[in-house]
């Protein structure tokens, strides 16, 4: 069992999940700055390669008093890695998952704040939503706002400012009970489905701005056919999901 985070109230205990599938140029840089805000983690190694896993077992055992390591005998998607992530820091007794991505496009001077808006407010789901600078392609940028827009449709609400980002701050008792019931996508899917299902469940959402750049090792683990094939089920599944739910939000919204 590794230690808590240093100086926070017992009843908020913190670690970080980072799931990791190949990136063995990049983690060790992302572990190193993670570490330097004291905050333990947890590595979800989703069935990496030998040269990769190698690397997950040595830094483990070189920062054994704050790292741990889940092993995933094959790969099975990025959702599933985060949600067997969250099951082991929940029966860990940890309170909150800070999910970041393993490949160094999230900003972690950034993670303090994640924290100090996840202590000052438990119950809910903090959210990080991206600021680009000008080298972001405009495909991108407009195939993630088509996205934002089936997720504003589906929730009949504006209150998921980007659905997309994998840095967000868990609370792991209401998650964990969540996907139990609906477990969400396996894969890229996930980090919008399980936002949407959030908001369904009445669980609140604190948006947070950070700045996000490319992979430190220009890897992506995105495959074009069968990521967008999930994400468009995804969205039609969601879609006939908020109908049959549609008077109960928009009640919601009404009621205030």
């Amino acid at each position: 069992m590794f230690k808590a985070a240093v100086s926070k109230p017992v009843a908020f205990k913190p670690a970080v999940l980072i799931p990791v599938y190949n990136h063995e140029n990049a983690i060790e840089l992302t572990l190193k700055e993670t570490l330097q805000h004291n905050c333990p983690v947890l590595l979800v190694d989703d069935g990496s390669d030998p040269v990769c896993r190698d690397l997950l077992i040595v830094l483990t055992e070189k920062h054994s008093d704050m790292v741990q390591l889940l092993r995933l005998e094959r790969n099975s998607g990025k959702g599933a890695a985060v949600r067997a992530g969250f099951r082991k820091l929940h029966s860990d007794g940890f309170s909150h998952a800070v999910q970041i991505d393993s490949d160094g496009q999230h900003d972690l001077a950034d993670l303090p704040a994640f924290l100090e808006t996840a202590q000052k407010n438990p119950g809910a789901l903090v959210a990080g939503y991206p600021i680009y600078d000008e080298s972001v392609p405009k495909s991108r940028y407009l195939a993630r706002y088509l996205t934002h827009v089936w997720v504003w449709i589906n929730t009949i609400s504006f209150t998921v400012r980007d659905s997309m980002c994998g840095y967000r701050v868990y609370p792991l008792n209401a998650i964990v009970n969540m996907l139990q019931i609906n477990p969400c996508g396996d894969r890229m899917s996930f980090d919008t489905e399980v936002i949407v299902r959030w908001v369904w469940n009445s669980g609140g959402v604190i948006n947070l701005p950070t700045a996000v750049s490319y992979p430190l090792d220009g890897v992506s683990h995105f495959d074009l056919w069968r990521d967008n094939l999930h994400i468009s089920l995804m969205h039609t599944r969601l879609f006939f999901g908020m109908l049959w739910r549609l008077p109960k939000l928009v009640w919601k919204k009404i009621d205030g």
